[in-house]
């Protein structure tokens, strides 16, 4: 068994302007024909033995390729600082493995240039392929086997679990992923909201890093995530410091944003609770409902220029919540 501290713990996959999921070639990137996906899954994106949790992260607005990955590799090194700092009792060891989902979210840092990722986010997943390859993409890590002999992966018995992070328009690809899913049985313990029936795949937690999104996104869009494949929660958090999804996201269109005001109305209740510092404990009761709203805005407060805290999600307090989220899972 490869030991995680000398694995490569971060896998990329790079998606084109129509979502379709594309790879290196000597020719440059190209897509990767309909019928070599799962091949391509198999080869690039097997999980590895030693991981005890999968991470998917899909980065958001104004993000290079190259400082999608140092955002992850940040992430992950907060969780491993927090890990050892921290007790979780059901995250005894804790060995996360992360698939990057990278995108073309770059544009001018103005009203326009907002308008225009928003506007290619939704058309990469409504009319474009976004939502159907990571929804595959999920349904691969979930249950797709390229060796028979390889360990069973994710919510099952031996104790790996799937956790899907977004920030900013990358948590609209994931709630597109999620909603896209139809239906298969699965079984974990931890949380009390029953496993989904019937689906291809199952996610553990859900962490929406300020969501570029209105606040009323789960009503009026993203209206099947209450019955979506999710064993756990939903978890967005907000700062009043965020200007991409407040003052930008007011004008684009003409209401503020989730990131900005928290999630409004959905199609259960929605809980809302503050973020905690690194020691102070989440218990099971806070984060045990299906829409969890939590206030950051005591914590996200960094940042210059137009986006302002839009970015300054990498924080201790994020990886103590998502710990908290996987701790909880079992």
């Amino acid at each position: 068994m490869t030991a995680p501290e000398t694995a490569a713990a971060v896998r990329t996959v790079d998606l084109g302007p129509d979502g379709w999921l594309v790879q290196d070639t000597p020719t440059g990137p190209r897509p990767v024909p309909a019928h070599r996906l799962d091949d391509h899954f198999a080869e690039e994106l097997a999980p590895p033995a030693w991981a005890t949790d999968l991470l998917v992260y899909v980065h958001g607005w104004q993000t290079k390729p190259e400082s999608a990955l140092t955002a992850v590799n940040r992430l992950l090194a907060l969780t491993a600082a927090q890990y050892d700092q921290a007790r979780y009792p059901n995250l005894e060891p804790w060995h996360p493995w992360t698939v990057l989902i990278r995108w073309p979210s770059r544009s001018l840092p103005s009203l326009g240039g907002y308008r225009r990722i928003r506007d290619r986010a939704h058309a990469m997943s409504t009319k474009g392929h976004a939502a159907h390859i990571i929804g595959r993409l999920l349904g691969y890590l979930d249950s797709h086997r390229a060796d028979p002999s390889a360990p069973p992966v994710l919510a099952n018995c031996d104790g790996q679990y799937l956790h899907l992070i977004g920030h900013s328009f990358g948590c609209r690809f994931l709630c597109e992923a999620v909603q896209w899913a139809a239906d298969e049985e699965s079984l974990t313990l931890g949380w009390s909201t029953p496993e989904p029936r019937g689906r291809p795949f199952t996610v553990d937690s859900m962490l929406l890093l300020q969501m570029a999104a209105p606040r009323d996104a789960f009503s009026a869009t993203f209206t099947s995530l209450a019955e979506a494949p999710l064993h756990g929660p939903v978890v967005a958090t907000y700062s009043q410091h965020d200007r991409a999804t407040g003052f930008w996201h007011l004008r684009a269109e003409r209401r503020a944003g989730i990131g900005y005001a928290g999630i409004g109305t959905a199609p259960v209740p929605v809980s809302s609770i503050r973020m905690l510092s690194p020691d102070e404990p989440y218990p099971l009761s806070a984060l045990d409902h299906r829409f969890v709203s939590i206030d950051a805005s005591d914590v996200f407060i960094r940042g210059a220029g137009p986006a302002g805290a839009h970015s300054d999600h990498l924080r201790p307090e994020s990886a103590h919540l998502l710990l908290s989220l996987a701790d909880h899972c079992r």
